[in-house]
């Protein structure tokens, strides 16, 4: 295993970070400050040293088929949208380190995550039956060629999870109001994204600075808010980047960003709205266009339904590689019984020894 740092990780990976956009200094000095608070917020925020240290920590897990993963999936890696249909959809929503990877990555970094949601109290499902329902769903996800979430005569417990009154959207709404304005220029390119995704040409509309999520904290983000027909609307554009992964491999890899490719492979019923356009991930906010946190889960969620909708969400995305489905269900099938505890439990070893570290340090 890398003898690095994490301080000194950080510090490479946001120099090279920098070297494909410019980053916001503030928001750096959040997301270190959210890397000391807890170790949910640690991993959440540390996926290049995740794909820096998953290939030592985890080498029996290296000869896994490949699949364009998800890279960075968490347990918060998840909420809603509506699809051209007008139905409102629960999945993935974030692909910001979409990259071909070991199918086995994704579903360790999902397990791990919701080990440390479990170590801080933002879960209550005991471990051995959380892991279980991710390979659960995931395995029988593969077995059916996928199938996306549709929250409306299927799903309700998922359509009132997604639709809890905690993301009620009046609230949501004076939260949008509530963003700072932003001050100075933003480039043309972030510029163009917006106004592409507006729904008339030349629509006024005001910009704002938004933090928000952890991983991604430092790139910059813009939402442009407008009044259209006798309401508001609301549209951010952030910043992509190559993923980690290339940072961790060697750097030097050109035309990395997979987030468009990922989103048209999945099993899925995209959102129209979700679009990358020079460099910019840019889509449209709203009460249920968004990502749903741990804090806005109702009260006693069944927490094992959730996780296994989750491992066959992560089945819905690598079915995306469709070519290595059967490759990946062999693979399964000759993995002792309880391979996922064990790589979750080494992976979450590494991960506390480093939020240690980062905190003795930082």
């Amino acid at each position: 295993m890398t003898t690095m740092t994490i301080a000194k990780a950080t510090r490479l990976y946001e120099t090279w970070l920098a070297g494909q956009t410019p980053l916001v200094r503030r928001d750096l000095s959040l997301k270190h400050a959210l890397m000391r608070r807890d170790e949910f917020s640690f991993v959440r925020a540390t996926f290049y040293r995740w794909a820096q240290v998953w290939p030592n920590v985890c080498a029996d897990l290296l000869t896994a088929p490949s699949v364009l993963a998800v890279g960075d999936l968490h347990v918060e890696n998840f909420g809603t949208w509506y699809d051209e249909e007008g139905r409102l959809v629960w999945g993935i929503n974030d692909f910001d380190e979409a990259y071909p990877l070991p199918y086995a990555n994704d579903l360790v970094r999902l397990a791990v995550s919701v080990k440390l949601a479990i170590d801080t109290e933002h879960l209550a499902i005991k471990s051995k039956d959380a892991y279980e329902a991710i390979l659960t769903g995931y395995i029988e996800g593969l077995k059916v060629g996928g199938r996306p979430f549709v929250l409306a005569e299927h799903h309700q417990w998922l359509r009132d999870i997604a639709t809890s009154k905690l993301r009620n959207p009046v609230r949501y709404w004076r939260r949008m109001e509530a963003l700072p304005p932003v001050t100075g220029p933003i480039s043309k390119s972030a510029r163009e994204a917006l106004d592409h995704l507006m729904p008339a040409p030349r629509l006024s509309y005001s910009l704002r600075r938004r933090v928000s999520g952890v991983g991604s904290l430092g790139r910059p983000r813009y939402v442009a808010i407008a009044e259209w027909q006798g309401g508001k609307i609301v549209r951010e554009t952030k910043a992509l980047a190559s993923s980690a992964c290339v940072w961790a491999h060697d750097g030097h890899e050109r035309n990395t960003i997979m987030y468009q490719s990922i989103l048209d492979q999945a099993v899925r019923c995209r959102d129209p709205f979700v679009q990358v356009r020079g460099g910019w991930l840019v889509r449209r906010l709203a009460p249920y266009c968004s990502r749903i946190e741990l804090n806005s889960l109702p009260k006693k969620p069944d927490e094992g339904r959730l996780l296994y909708a989750m491992g066959w969400e992560t089945a819905n995305v690598h079915h995306g590689t469709h070519t290595a489905i059967r490759a990946v269900q062999r693979d399964l099938s000759t993995r002792t019984a309880g391979w996922l505890r064990t790589a979750t439990k080494l992976m979450t070893r590494v991960t506390m020894t480093d939020w240690t570290d980062w905190r003795r340090r930082s």
